[in-house]
């Protein structure tokens, strides 16, 4: 699934991953030392979420609970290749030789992208 998530959704999807379901007022107590986050905020991205199809609802209980429509690994799947498209052009190599230029990675560290590409290519 490709859902595209704001920073802020994505905190609240952290909340989620971490246990849910969660309550709206529980995610709200959670993020709001952080983020100083209303419940009315919470609401509001609660609901864009729920359009989006990133978290549903159970409100077969006294107070609605959410849960992720996404794992963790689909989200981040989806921010990479969203990234990649539009600060990269969509290549890789690019974003790879930024980090290198810019100290971010070292080559010991592509040495290990590559030993793990290598690996990958074999399975």
């Amino acid at each position: 699934m490709s859902v595209q998530t704001t920073e802020a959704e994505w905190k609240i999807l952290e909340v989620l991953w971490d246990h849910a379901p969660r309550t709206m007022a529980v995610i709200t107590k959670t993020l709001e030392p952080a983020t100083g986050w209303t419940r009315h905020t919470v609401i509001t991205l609660l609901k864009r979420m729920q359009e989006k199809g990133s978290v549903d609802v159970d409100e077969s209980g006294p107070v609605k609970a959410y849960t992720p429509k996404i794992t963790r690994e689909e989200a981040s799947t989806s921010q990479t290749k969203k990234f990649l498209s539009s600060v990269f052009r969509g290549k890789p190599s690019l974003l790879i030789n930024s980090l290198v230029d810019s100290g971010e990675m070292s080559l010991d560290e592509v040495q290990e992208l590559l030993d793990l590409m290598r690996n990958n290519s074999k399975a």
